[in-house]
């Protein structure tokens, strides 16, 4: 792993008063553990936004959409004004205005672009979260603001849009940059990070199951969604990316029908984002299934 690759994986660590305070649960209430680290799981950091978003946070039209499904509120960010659109959707700890680089070529090219920040992300109320939430948002938007020629999701927002297309989202091409496939992985991973015991990643499947209506929260993985997915699609990581391991992506277009592979070198999780070479295959991409 590169020096670089090392330095982002920093932002993946866990506060150390919070793993002493998990460890004491752990010793003497595995129930109070898994409250607490379900909380922890499913609330995301709101980072402040960044010079380069500013253009198109201004410029936007913004509005609250209530998604009725899951009794939540999102903010969401119209960005240009032609009858092409396309759907941005940001990771965990993201915003509607995270794509912005790929949302400026997009208006370039013809296309307008409409973004959102999840429940409890960004402008949109809630403290906590989790993909279920990320997908009923994107199928509530579909109806206001659809219909999309194509979408691209980053991290959890390319997981996301997978299993919403899996759910009905109607679009003809999909791009998912830098993002995660087996759920029982992420666990796993977020458990050890915590340095508990692995039977904590029983408990919060469990925990999670209880309100995910009779769904297992591993049917929510990336490559099972991808079998069901019929459209184009490109999948596209870094080998140097220290959050979501490069062999997720290489899973997940194996399952996939109709699916593309794009990895670069050096460029992490989200400097991928402004990458000029990844943005141009995005546009090329979504241009290609146009014709």
């Amino acid at each position: 792993m590169s020096k670089k690759a090392k330095k982002r994986s920093n932002s993946l660590k866990i506060p150390t008063i919070i793993i002493y305070t998990a460890k004491f649960l752990q010793s003497i209430s595995p129930k109070l553990l898994t409250k607490f680290a379900a909380r922890l799981f499913t609330t995301p950091m709101r980072h402040k936004m960044p010079k380069r978003e500013f253009e198109m946070e201004r410029k936007s039209k913004q509005a609250k959409l209530f998604v009725p499904s899951i009794g939540k509120e999102i903010v969401t960010y119209e960005f240009g004004d032609a009858a092409k659109k396309v759907l941005l959707v940001h990771g965990w700890s993201g915003r509607g205005t995270q794509l912005v680089k790929i949302a400026e070529r997009l208006t370039e090219e013809g296309y307008s672009t409409v973004s959102f920040d999840a429940p409890a992300h960004g402008k949109s109320d809630g403290k906590t979260t989790l993909m279920p939430e990320f997908i009923a948002s994107i199928l509530e938007i579909e109806k206001h603001f659809g219909p999309f020629e194509g979408a691209v999701g980053h991290s959890l927002g390319g997981m996301s849009l997978l299993n919403a297309v899996k759910r009905g989202l109607k679009i003809d091409r999909l791009v998912i940059i830098g993002s995660g496939d087996k759920i029982s992985d992420i666990l796993t991973e977020f458990v050890d990070r915590m340095r508990l015991k692995h039977k904590l990643v029983d408990d919060l499947r469990t925990h999670f199951e209880a309100n995910f209506n009779k769904e297992t929260m591993e049917s929510f993985s990336a490559y099972i969604a991808a079998k069901e997915v019929e459209i184009p699609v490109l999948v596209i990581h870094d080998n140097d990316d220290a959050e979501v391991p490069v062999k997720c992506a290489i899973h997940i277009q194996k399952h996939l029908k109709n699916g593309e592979l794009l990895l670069t070198k050096g460029l992490g999780h989200r400097k991928i984002l402004g990458d000029p070479e990844v943005i141009e295959r995005t546009i090329d991409f979504i241009e290609k299934q146009a014709i």
